[in-house]
């Protein structure tokens, strides 16, 4: 069975995840962006064993502490896909522009693409490329549970923002409507911000998607 946390990180109120299988005890964490001594200090008291990271995209936000918790954690760090790359090269500039501690450039012990699977414990990840807020998003779907980690592409009543360098609003739309609305109505999304939404309320009600 899965179960997960939602870690609100840093300033921008980021929603880090510890994600675990019952079955077997082993976790994830998706996207810490910072706040490290918190995030691990929930990892110990659900007594769990971190196996990866797992990163939807680059954004200082998401993947700036990345680095220190794999290597805290000795776990490899996934994803996010290769267009990211330039985001993770600028995480010192990310990091600056932002107010946020210093941030490392790191290179992903694994890429991720479109119809790649992640395993944890007896759980498999379903992971679909969702350009359109950065080039190389992506965004984890587990299809028994009905939940899925999309990051940056879409919020309750909002989508991601596009102004940033190879943001592509075209492209954001498209991600939604052609990766995320099939996964189904009933399918529960935990953004990267804010509370969790289904597919199918955004869909009938979200501004910029409803009625796609």
């Amino acid at each position: 069975m899965l179960n997960y946390r939602i870690i609100p990180v840093t300033p921008f109120e980021q929603n880090c995840c510890l994600l675990w299988d019952d079955e077997t005890g082993h976790a994830v964490l998706t996207d810490p962006g910072g706040d490290l001594e918190r995030v691990f200090a929930i990892v110990a008291r659900e007594g769990v064993e971190l196996q990866a990271v797992w990163l939807t995209h680059a954004h200082i936000d998401h993947a700036g502490a990345a680095a220190p918790a794999a290597r805290r954690a000795g776990v490899p760090i996934m994803g996010p896909h290769p267009d990211d790359k330039f985001w993770i090269d600028m995480l010192p500039q990310q990091a600056q522009m932002f107010g946020f501690s210093q941030a490392e450039p790191f290179t992903p012990d694994r890429w991720l693409h479109d119809g790649d699977t992640l395993t944890l414990g007896s759980l498999r990840f379903d992971v679909r490329h969702c350009p359109g807020h950065t080039p190389g998003h992506v965004v984890f779907h587990q299809p028994q549970a009905q939940r899925c980690w999309v990051g940056d592409v879409l919020f309750a009543g909002s989508i991601g923002r596009t102004d940033f360098p190879r943001g592509n609003q075209k492209q954001l739309i498209d991600s939604i409507v052609q990766k995320l609305w099939p996964m189904g109505d009933d399918t529960v999304f935990i953004p990267g911000h804010g509370p969790e939404s289904t597919f199918g309320d955004e869909r009938r009600h979200n501004p910029y998607v409803g009625g796609t």
